[in-house]
């Protein structure tokens, strides 16, 4: 469960605070946990109508490594990445440090904890798509159904935890490096699908461009959500406007630079009138 930023660190915004070194609301460790723990209920709920077969041991397994992940979010978010060593993170939520390890081999990890099943999902969504449909319109409809969990919670909880994470991700030089792996691990799959559906390599120019091209649009989607929280968005309203803004980018790919720089010429013919 993540919901990451980009680039350098911006202008503190109004209304925030410095906490930890990551820019964050007045928010405790513990109401923090508190909170990230409601979000991880309203997604079980999906999860378990989504996979009824689910075994216990998986179950368990699952449900561990979220309590791991979202204490670790909490104690990075309040005190600084750097500040929080993996054996109080053991210590918080009772486990060894060699089953931590197994459920997360870095401290990065346990903040973008959902990476590989957000690749899968659009990995799927590329290869699984049927005849006739557009690959921009494949992969923006997986990307909008991943986000779909924030609409089983209260808009404000909602806007916070996404806002925490971005803020932490943002201000983390080791979380925003790792995002840039996630986002080339995401390129690269996006390719080989592509390249395979066209009998190409991945290593040739058009999946490539293509691939980096589609997980360009996760950052758009991750940017605008931040962008229309900040702005006062909530619910039905900041959906619909992440929505526009993604499908807008994904419109760029498939009419391709062309249609940008004929905008970008009129703009400059307008602007010099």
């Amino acid at each position: 469960m993540s919901e990451p930023g980009s680039g350098a660190a911006g202008p503190q915004e109004p209304g925030e605070r410095v906490l930890g070194g990551v820019i964050a609301e007045e928010t405790g460790e513990e109401e923090l946990i508190d909170r990230l723990r409601r979000v991880r209920h309203a997604e079980e709920k999906r999860h378990r109508a989504d996979h009824p077969g689910e075994g216990l041991r998986e179950r368990k397994r699952r449900l561990t490594r979220h309590l791991i992940a979202d204490a670790a979010t909490a104690m990075f978010a309040s005190r600084g990445f750097d500040a929080v060593k993996v054996s109080e993170i053991a210590d918080r939520v009772n486990v060894s440090m060699k089953t931590l390890y197994n459920y997360f081999p870095t401290k990065e990890s346990m903040v973008l904890d959902d990476a590989d099943e957000l690749i899968e999902s659009l990995a799927a969504a590329l290869r699984d798509r049927q005849a006739g449909m557009r690959v921009t319109d494949a992969f923006v409809g997986a990307l909008e159904a991943n986000m779909h969990e924030f609409d089983l919670l209260d808009d404000e909880l909602a806007a916070h935890v996404a806002m925490t994470f971005a803020a932490l991700v943002k201000q983390t030089p080791a979380l925003n490096a790792h995002w840039l792996e996630i986002q080339d691990r995401l390129a690269r799959v996006a390719a080989e699908q592509l390249a395979l559906q066209a009998g190409t390599e991945p290593t040739d120019p058009q999946p490539t461009v293509a691939g980096w091209a589609l997980a360009g649009l996760v950052q758009v989607d991750m940017d605008s959500r931040a962008r229309h929280i900040r702005a006062g968005r909530r619910g039905a309203q900041l959906r619909d406007a992440v929505a526009s803004d993604v499908r807008q980018a994904a419109e760029l790919l498939e009419t391709g630079l062309a249609s940008l720089s004929r905008d970008t010429q009129t703009g400059c013919r307008n602007g010099s009138t």
